[in-house]
């Protein structure tokens, strides 16, 4: 979890409104509880990476057809946000981005609260690819907005 320990200052993804958002934004979030913020640590104290998750609900009638066939007919179906994940510069390539995304979905997975998948909204082409691969499917209308199903999630740490 991130705190007043972690130097943001230092940290470079490339993106600046997501070097932006840890650097201005994250520990404000967490206090308020918007959005839970956790890093990955290099053993020098340096920040590698960092995602937050937070809770949302997505409109039935975004899912996927198939999708929405196997949901009740709730007007909101619940999921877990997955708002923000980056890596700094100078360690991508490293295979963090993974390690951060199998660590947001196990934490998502063991939630006690309900939700039916970890929803993303992808920054960039780059992004979108990224998420691809790890198995999340879009949004019918909206291809930047992807999902993984919870059922999905679990066979993943089985």
């Amino acid at each position: 979890m991130l705190g007043p320990q972690h130097d943001r200052n230092s940290f470079e993804s490339g993106v600046e409104p997501l070097d932006r958002y840890l650097r201005l934004q994250a520990g404000q979030d967490a206090r308020k509880n918007i959005a839970a913020p956790f890093v990955l640590v290099l053993p020098n104290g340096a920040i590698a990476g960092y995602y937050t998750l937070s809770s949302t609900a997505v409109d039935v009638n975004e899912w996927p057809t198939e999708t929405v066939r196997k949901l009740p007919r709730y007007p909101l179906i619940p999921a877990t946000l997955l708002g923000r994940l980056a890596v700094d510069r100078r360690q991508q390539g490293k295979g963090y981005g993974r390690h951060l995304l199998a660590d947001a979905l196990h934490r998502s997975l063991r939630s006690e609260i309900a939700s039916f998948a970890v929803v993303v909204d992808a920054k960039d082409e780059n992004a979108r690819r990224f998420y691809e691969r790890e198995s999340f499917l879009p949004f019918p209308d909206r291809p930047m907005k992807l999902f993984r199903p919870m059922a999905d999630i679990a066979e993943l740490f089985r």
